[in-house]
């Protein structure tokens, strides 16, 4: 099969991964093994690839937004999914189901969690296994394509946005508009939101007007009204203090990414005053999963995607990391 392997983490534009061909990997018990369809190409997978994230398995096959058709299921392994059937690989792996956290339904913060596309091979390759606990049924009505992105970027977006505390028929703030936002976006609008966009892409603020957002401005620019909720989807620190300064009273800021650069110094006064709070967001739990996934499968989503074959898996995080596109990129290894 062929697989994207991060040879040595450095920026995308060294080409800090490479193509090689390999044998197809073999389920263990518990575990099932996928031809992927679609694989998205998340910002954590920038992260991996560049070195932002610590090293947990070295030559990792990056990519958690994985969509599989399921080829084999390993001997032993008890589970409802079929073979032939199509399920969700997501960045949540592994968690130990038994400490204070995972007891009190808070597994996204379990000490042993493992990741996919970061402690195990994830999705830019041919084939793909994963423990069929966590794999994911998915919604219908969508192409594996679409529904790629909802993976992590929707699931993790959902998570923020019920991190941002946001009140029924509030005012909510996002700043940057990418594959999370707009999905999330889309939530909070069904639920009677109303929604600004700070971010520094035309395309993305066009995308954002096109959804329902009332306003759309550069990432610094201040909404034309004070905001209930805000969450920054942009791994940029800077922008803490500009998105606390844009919070009424009581407001809270759920902060989206796995890594973000250092937050700049906050006044009190300015910054947090009033009751507002900050809430971090640290992956998601199965939990999460399944209600995203349910929304999506009862609320048909506009889902924004840029396709690329699995060869281009270099360019598509370079565009990423550019900006080259609104919404979300998958890479397909056998195109339709």
């Amino acid at each position: 099969m062929r697989a994207w392997r991060v040879k040595s983490p450095g920026p995308v534009e060294d080409s800090p991964i490479e193509l090689v061909v390999e044998p197809q990997p073999t389920p263990g018990t518990g575990e099932l093994l996928l031809a992927v369809e679609a694989c998205g190409v998340c910002r954590t997978d920038l992260h991996v690839t560049e070195g932002d994230l610590p090293v947990h398995r070295p030559g990792v096959v990056p990519g958690h937004e994985i969509v599989g058709r399921v080829v084999e299921i390993a001997t032993g392994t008890t589970t409802d999914f079929q073979v032939g059937e199509l399920v969700g690989v997501p960045w949540l792996r592994q968690t130990c189901g038994t400490c204070v956290y995972c007891r009190r339904g808070s597994e996204n913060l379990c000490l042993s969690s493992l990741y996919t596309g970061w402690d195990h091979d994830g999705g830019y390759a041919d084939f793909v296994v994963a423990p069929a606990d966590y794999a994911l049924a998915l919604p219908t009505g969508y192409t594996p394509t679409e529904l790629a992105p909802l993976l992590c970027a929707g699931i993790i977006g959902y998570r923020a946005l019920k991190r941002a505390e946001l009140p029924s028929g509030g005012r909510l703030g996002l700043y940057g508009f990418g594959g999370s936002a707009h999905l999330v976006a889309q939530v909070a609008l069904h639920r009677g939101a109303t929604l600004h966009v700070m971010t520094r892409d035309e395309k993305a603020r066009d995308l954002a007007l096109e959804l329902g957002a009332s306003s759309a401005q550069d990432t610094y620019d201040s909404p034309p009204e004070a905001l209930d909720a805000a969450i920054v989807f942009a791994p940029v620190g800077d922008i803490v203090p500009t998105a606390l300064e844009a919070l009424d009273r009581g407001g809270t800021l759920s902060l989206a990414g796995i890594h973000m650069s250092d937050t700049p110094p906050l006044d009190y006064q300015r910054h947090l005053f009033h009751e507002k709070q900050i809430h971090s967001v640290e992956a998601n739990t199965r939990s999460d999963a399944r209600e995203f996934l349910r929304f999506a499968d009862q609320h048909r989503l506009h889902i924004e995607t840029t396709e690329y074959p699995l060869t281009e898996a270099h360019t598509a995080l370079r565009d990423l990391k550019a900006g080259h596109f609104a919404g979300a990129a998958v890479l397909r290894p056998k195109p339709d």
